[in-house]
């Protein structure tokens, strides 16, 4: 294919091609939000740590009782191994959110994003996101939301009603929709970079997760055919 138009068919340059992008927009408006946003405050570190943190925790906990049943025998059962996991993973959390929070109260609004059509934006996602945390966990129970499978508590079947239905990972995008709607509605310029990062974390999470769960009930096909 030549690479010059042919004249009686010309190229259709949309918006005037990308040459006529005034990119000197883009950046004063990137530079307005970084004047806003401290990531030497001790407190951002915090709660980028303890974003982080999390999903590495458990999972490697998890892997850990997998190959091991470390937990199981530490608590004398799966059941209860599974819950005081549970329950850790929960203050880690309640944690996470806290850092999140203290670090969007100590850094400055931003104004352009203070107006009540953000504001409302950030309600409506954070109802959002909370619909889809809560029904995932009626759907799956204690077990099945905090890595039971990792413990040997296996679901009968997979979950493939609501929320299931719209996300394959309603918990994580949940929660994430969570920290974004506080952000908006905190007009908080480093709540959007900190769910940026929680996004990210939570990719990272499911990139290992998923494979790994799949193999454990690949398994448990294969042992009842063998049967």
């Amino acid at each position: 294919m030549s690479g010059v138009a042919d004249e009686r068919n010309p190229v259709l340059d949309c918006c005037g091609g990308l040459n006529n992008v005034d990119y000197s927009k883009v950046d004063i408006l990137n530079m307005e939000v970084l004047r806003y946003i401290d990531v030497c405050d001790p407190r951002f570190c915090v709660a980028v740590i303890a974003i982080i943190f999390n999903p590495f925790f458990w999972n490697v906990v998890a892997r850990w009782e997998h190959r091991t049943r470390g937990l199981t025998r530490l608590f004398g059962g799966p059941y209860l191994a599974c819950y005081s996991l549970a329950t850790l993973i929960l203050l880690l959390n309640v944690y996470r959110s806290h850092s999140m929070a203290v670090a969007m109260k100590a850094q400055a609004r931003w104004e352009v994003m203070a107006s009540p059509e953000v504001f409302y934006a950030g309600v409506a996602l954070m109802t959002l996101g909370s619909v889809l945390v809560v029904t995932s966990f009626l759907a799956l129970g204690i077990t099945g939301t905090f890595l039971g499978d990792y413990f040997g508590i296996l679901m009968k079947e997979k979950v493939t009603g609501f929320p299931f239905n719209v996300t394959e990972n309603p918990m994580y995008w949940g929660s994430t929709a969570n920290y974004l709607g506080l952000a908006l509605m905190n007009a908080s310029p480093v709540g959007l970079v900190l769910t940026a990062v929680v996004a990210l974390s939570y990719k990272v999470a499911i990139f290992f997760e998923g494979p790994f769960t799949e193999d454990i009930y690949r398994q448990r096909a294969q042992c009842c055919k063998h049967k």
